[in-house]
């Protein structure tokens, strides 16, 4: 499902020499990312390889000690999640943070819940969310019959497209998705899958943190690794093997170009 379309001149978001450290851990060390517009990157590596601190830095959730961020070339200062939902940076972690007692309307809207009758006397408009939430569905061809279900009775997948719809409604031009497909099966994976190649065509990018690698490939426009709080080379998905990746994620080493061809500067982060 990878796109062929080519990737735009200019990153839409950008990490440059990001370092982080907790204590005596150096968790990143000159770390660098870039996510094109319109596209799928997987973000692939060990158990403390830096990933998750990497995009919890462009969350707004962790501070960076060092390094930049820019949105649209420019840069950008992420000292909260609220700083990071104003440039469109949405986040899906892997606990969903849905609340099984509320139905699809109530989770999409929870926390920003739209209102009506003014300061005085603010009213939840009730009708209004769902209209809302329908609507989001129906565009992202997310086939949940009943609007008012609630989250406890869905599905793995429906819960998950759940929790990406609700970043997708926000205006988020960068969605990342923290194993988005994690103890699901076959039919709920494609679901998703679905969903999020759906994103793309909507104009949003993704960035999807996975160990699955059969999934990476068949998602994602570029992959980068990571080893031990550094990044060991990002490519195109149609410039490596998996083994090419298996190699990077063990070694931290990036491969060669194949057949001595020499690699866009966009194929590196």
């Amino acid at each position: 499902m990878a796109s062929t379309m080519p990737l735009a001149a200019e990153p839409l978001a950008e990490m440059r020499g990001i370092c982080k450290r907790y204590g005596g851990v150096q968790a990143l060390q000159n770390a660098e990312l870039k996510i094109y517009p319109r596209e799928i990157h997987g973000l692939l590596g060990d158990n403390a390889a830096g990933k998750s601190t990497l995009v919890k830095i462009l969350s707004g959730a962790v501070a960076r000690d060092e390094g930049e961020i820019l949105f649209d070339g420019r840069p950008a200062q992420l000292n909260s999640p609220r700083d990071a939902k104003a440039l469109g940076v949405e986040t899906v972690y892997q606990d969903l943070a849905l609340a099984d007692n509320l139905d699809i309307a109530s989770n999409l809207f929870l926390g920003r819940e739209l209102r009506y009758g003014g300061l005085a006397r603010p009213f939840m408009n009730r009708r209004r969310m769902e209209d809302e939430a329908a609507a989001l569905l129906d565009r992202l061809k997310i086939n949940i019959p009943n609007i008012r279900q609630l989250v406890r009775n869905m599905s793995g997948g429906q819960r998950q497209c759940v929790a990406i719809a609700r970043s997708v409604y926000f205006n988020a031009r960068v969605i990342i998705l923290d194993e988005p497909t994690a103890a699901l099966g076959v039919k709920e994976t494609q679901k998703v899958f679905d969903l999020v190649a759906e994103m793309r065509e909507q104009g949003h990018s993704v960035v999807m943190i996975s160990h699955n690698l059969n999934h990476v490939f068949e998602m994602c426009d570029r992959v980068t690794v990571m080893k031990t709080g550094r990044v060991a080379g990002t490519r195109h998905i149609s410039e490596v093997t998996k083994e090419d990746v298996v190699t990077m994620i063990m070694t931290g080493a990036p491969p060669s170009p194949r057949g001595g061809e020499r690699l866009d500067a966009r194929s590196y982060a």
